[in-house]
């Protein structure tokens, strides 16, 4: 059987100093790709220079439209059978096209497979990035099996799939793989597997860091509201009740002043946090010893409360708009399936 050729689809903005080792990655693979179609999203720094001096084919938005228009835009222009979704500041393991196109040969009713990401970053930029990578590499690997989120970092499905199921949602510039995860899993299976991996350059920075997690959490709101479920995988209930909990022991801290009785709420209501998620730091201890994991823990505190806050302000907009309710409303929709004739 021949192997099916493989479009790499790499969305990017402002990722122009780590594009040297993620270009060279995919051009490292054991299989090699049918083409790499570079998509910029109108950046303000050199990548579309460093791009076209690695020699891979680069489009442009025509506007600043967000991840979901350029995974669009490289999707309409794509000619391979699988579609390889690859974010540019993301070095992929030597053997990710090969098993990616093994995986989807072997199991038809899979839609699309999806990578983990290293517990080291790209670049070690900050402690903060290294904590991010740690805390992304356990909630993978401890979610490994079929999700209903999609990991757009490293994701790979067939074309065929990608065209019945309709293109991601264009006006949303934040959420859109948890949409169009969703939307996937109601015909197919998304698997989150360790055969393919790479390594993340994630943010290294606290305040742009918090923003975006709040950002991405308010936004949740109207879908997980309409569907009446989070993703499956990834975002369990434990961690969610553990967000909750951090927020809870962040804002009883003022009690530690009326005495040494009252300070035990909100040491407990931290206990109550780590306990939801005891395994990821042990994970973390474990690896990087008692200094890291205080700092570790220390700032899955602040993330936790800028979720929440997320949660909050969205919970409180989709009751006072009718819009916001509706953001997810007008979403692409799959292919009628055929009705099969008598």
């Amino acid at each position: 059987m021949s192997v099916p050729r493989v479009s790499v689809i790499m969305p990017n903005y402002n990722h122009a100093d780590s594009l040297e080792r993620t270009i060279a990655a995919v051009r490292a693979q054991t299989v090699p790709p049918l083409e790499i179609l570079f998509v910029d999203d109108c950046s303000t720094d050199d990548s579309v220079a460093i791009a076209r001096a690695a020699g891979v084919r680069v489009v442009s938005t025509p506007v600043n439209s967000g991840p979901a228009a350029a995974r669009n835009l490289g999707a309409q222009l794509a000619s391979g059978d699988v579609l390889l979704f690859l974010d540019s500041d993301v070095e992929l393991a030597a053997t990710v096209i090969e098993r990616a196109t093994a995986l989807l040969d072997a199991r038809p009713e899979v839609g699309a497979v999806c990578g983990m990401l290293d517990d080291t970053p790209l670049k070690r930029d900050s402690l903060l990035q290294e904590c991010r990578c740690l805390q992304a590499h356990y909630w993978r690997i401890s979610s490994e099996g079929v999700v209903s989120f999609l990991f757009s970092a490293i994701c790979a499905m067939r074309a065929e799939v990608f065209a019945e199921m309709g293109p991601f949602d264009p006006r949303l510039r934040e959420t859109e793989e948890v949409e169009y995860g969703q939307r996937l899993s109601t015909r197919y299976q998304v698997w989150l597997t360790s055969a393919l991996s790479g390594r993340h350059r994630d943010e290294p920075r606290l305040w742009p860091l918090l923003r975006k997690l709040f950002r991405r959490a308010r936004l949740r709101v109207p879908l997980y509201t309409k569907r009446r479920k989070f993703a499956k995988g990834f975002e369990t209930s434990a961690r969610i009740f553990g967000s909750v909990a951090a927020t809870a022991a962040v804002l009883s801290l003022p009690l530690v002043l009326a005495g040494a009785l009252f300070a035990l709420v909100p040491a407990a209501l931290l206990a109550v946090s780590i306990g939801c998620d005891a395994a990821m730091y042990r994970f973390v201890f474990r690896r990087r010893g008692i200094g890291f994991g205080l700092f570790f823990t220390g700032l899955q505190v602040l993330q936790n409360v800028a979720i929440m806050a997320g949660a909050g302000f969205g919970a409180l907009q989709w009751l006072a708009s009718r819009e916001f309710r509706g953001l997810y409303d007008f979403a692409p929709q799959p292919r009628p399936i055929p009705v099969a004739a008598a």
